[in-house]
């Protein structure tokens, strides 16, 4: 029973055995007065009546008057004249009242006995005869239950007033534990809250401050540990001048976009080289060629825009990975990048900027990366003998190609989207101590050709994002889902694109689809791309919305933007995917295992599990499991396949 049931049954407690005991005392006291006053109209009576026959004792005709005249005109169970020398009854009237004010059962619980009173009748100097007055309680009994109503009334009313007010200060009182029970709740959602005002009570301000000191120390704790960990994947992934990529991170997005199923794409790379950096480096000094190369990688960011990967290899060489660009983007971003970097030299932001080349290549799924940087030496040796651009391009031929690519692609996935000629594929996430103990399946989309040929999603998902189709197939894929769920019991998960998220359309449709299967929503969670998350607001909406409706969300491909999980604490999150280029060969790379084991601590301390994806060895997966990981993904442990 929780204590404010306690203490409001001992609140009733009290005040039913003070309102049983005030209403005992009040009743017998009125009962004492009733009595006192029986006596007292009884001895006036007969005192009156007395005095009323000493002039007409002898006359017995108006003894019998008055006698009746007193008897009628009060509550009297008796009135007796009785002869003084032999007792004889002279004159007598005797009955009980008509009406009756009070219950019998109040009557007989009260007990209210008759009260007598009695005079002398003089004749002169002798006594003639005594009057004997007997009162009826009735009257009494009647103004007694009028008096014990009246108390019951008050005492009634004002003991629920007392009540309301009690519970009214206990629930005051008591809200510090409630906010405290908030807090518990909060921790174990990842939240960290703490009680700005502190109570009055001194007990409940002593526990409350320890609250939140307790709460301050874990949130230090865990933003310790986010730190730690973003520190360590910067060393490790992050040009220490520039801020943007290393050459090693690089190198594992595109190792990703070529080889791995379900993030491969094609597109563009771009390699921009400036010229003589070690002439200008000796000419104008260290702290000038710095400055240079920090707003060669502004101008990077701002056309990049968040969408492409930027990056510096080495020295004066920079790269972006522009996943699917087609050609003529291809060369707008590189004349952008161009005419930004002449601007520079204009103003003389750059500190006298020597000439800088941009080679462009395309790649696709099933290129080697070796073979790619052949092509971008080949372009910027192009583009340093040119005059009229420093850029250059080596596929020319694949422009008619291209476009002729995107009518074929277009009319497939519009075709294809119409006539739901995707197929779903599924994946499981296994416990990474235990791979047979399946945790959920992550759904997949494969797509089918004119020839009947699967097509994997990462060839076709750019071609959807570009014609703005994302949206449809998100909702197409729910669809299918949900139909497979009502007759499996397999928990599932599903990646939604941010195109959805965009869209207040498809973002409604999509609340409309899960409100009709609530009852799925324990076995149904949502998954998010890092790289394509809403603003915070829009993000904690969305949150509580898909738990409002009993979903569940979790985040794929995540360790890009690890300082942001302080940000993701509150949101109560079900897990977060570790992205796999972080897993490759981690059994290999000591810092990939110590950023991933940064990552841990950090996520541990929130409760929050993390799933490695893209587990291929056996090596990685020891790893891992070592490490303390809840679970694993890929194709060591299952290869996406239809629904068996």
């Amino acid at each position: 029973m929780s204590l404010f049931k306690q203490l409001f049954i001992a609140i009733c407690m009290l005040m039913l055995v003070s309102f049983t005991g005030s209403f005992l005392v009040s009743v017998e006291s009125s009962r004492g007065q009733q009595v006192n006053q029986l006596r007292a109209h009884a001895q006036d009576a007969a005192t009156a009546l007395g005095l009323s026959l000493s002039p007409h004792v002898k006359d017995v005709a108006m003894v019998e008057l008055m006698v009746s005249s007193i008897f009628d005109s009060g509550y009297f169970e008796s009135i007796r004249v009785l002869d003084a020398a032999s007792g004889a009854v002279l004159v007598e009237r005797s009955g009980v009242p008509v009406t009756a004010e009070a219950p019998q059962w109040f009557a007989a619980l009260v007990d209210l006995a008759p009260a007598s009173g009695d005079a002398i009748v003089s004749d002169g100097w002798r006594q003639a005869a005594r009057v004997e007055v007997v009162s009826h309680p009735l009257f009494a009994v009647g103004k007694l239950w009028q008096s014990a109503l009246g108390i019951l009334l008050w005492l009634a009313l004002s003991g629920v007033l007392c009540i309301g007010l009690g519970v009214l200060l206990l629930k005051r009182q008591l809200r510090p534990l409630d906010y405290m029970v908030e807090q518990s709740n909060a921790i174990a959602r990842r939240e960290f809250l703490s009680l700005p005002e502190l109570p009055k009570t001194p007990e409940f301000r002593r526990v409350v401050n320890a609250m939140n000191q307790m709460v301050e120390k874990l949130k230090a704790l865990f933003a310790e540990e986010a730190a730690r960990s973003e520190k360590l994947r910067a060393e490790a992934y992050q040009d220490s001048l520039t801020g943007l990529a290393n050459r090693r991170y690089f190198d594992l997005q595109l190792h990703a976009r070529l080889s791995v199923e379900e993030q491969a794409c094609s597109g563009y790379l771009l390699l921009l080289r400036v010229n003589d950096l070690a002439g200008l480096n000796q000419r104008l000094g260290g702290q000038h060629t710095d400055r240079l190369l920090i707003a060669v990688a502004e101008q990077l960011q701002q056309l990049g825009q968040g969408r492409h990967l930027s990056a510096r290899n080495r020295g004066g060489e920079f790269a972006i990975l522009a996943a699917g660009l087609q050609r003529s983007e291809a060369e707008q971003l590189a004349t952008a990048l161009d005419h930004a970097l002449a601007s520079l030299q204009r103003t003389g932001a750059s500190d006298c900027l020597p000439v800088a080349h941009i080679g462009l290549t395309a790649f696709a799924p099933g290129d080697e990366p070796a073979d790619l940087y052949r092509a971008l030496d080949a372009a910027l040796a192009q583009a340093s003998s040119q005059a009229q651009q420093n850029w250059a391009c080596t596929e020319h031929d694949r422009q008619q190609q291209a476009a002729d690519e995107q009518q074929s692609w277009y009319r497939l996935l519009d075709r294809a989207l119409s006539q739901g000629r995707f197929q779903l594929f599924f994946q499981p996430v296994v416990d990474a101590t235990d791979v047979t103990r399946v945790l959920h399946h992550k759904v997949l989309a494969r797509l089918l050709d004119e020839h009947g040929q699967l097509v994997p999603a990462g060839r076709f998902l750019p071609w959807l994002e570009r014609f703005g189709w994302s949206a449809r197939l998100d909702l197409a894929m729910l669809d299918w889902l949900l139909a497979h769920m009502q007759t499996h019991a397999e928990p599932m998960a599903l990646s939604l694109s941010g195109s959805t998220l965009r869209d207040p359309q498809a973002l409604a449709t999509l609340y409309e689809r899960l409100r009709q299967h609530a009852q799925l929503g324990a076995r149904l969670t949502l998954e998010l791309d890092e790289d394509q998350l809403p603003e915070a607001a829009a993000l904690e909406a969305l949150t509580q919305r898909l738990h409002g409706l009993g979903f569940g969300l979790g985040l794929q491909h995540f360790g890009g933007r690890f300082s942001m999980i302080g940000n993701l604490a509150k949101l109560g999150l079900g897990y977060l995917k570790v992205d796999g280029s972080y897993i490759r060969a981690i059994d290999q790379e000591n810092d990939k295992r110590l950023f991933i084991e940064a990552m841990q601590r950090a996520a541990n301390s929130i409760d929050l599990p993390l799933i490695a994806e893209r587990v291929e060895t056996e090596g990685e997966w020891w790893v891992l499991r070592e490490m303390g990981i809840s679970a694993v993904q890929g194709r060591l442990f299952g290869e996406p396949a239809p629904w068996q």
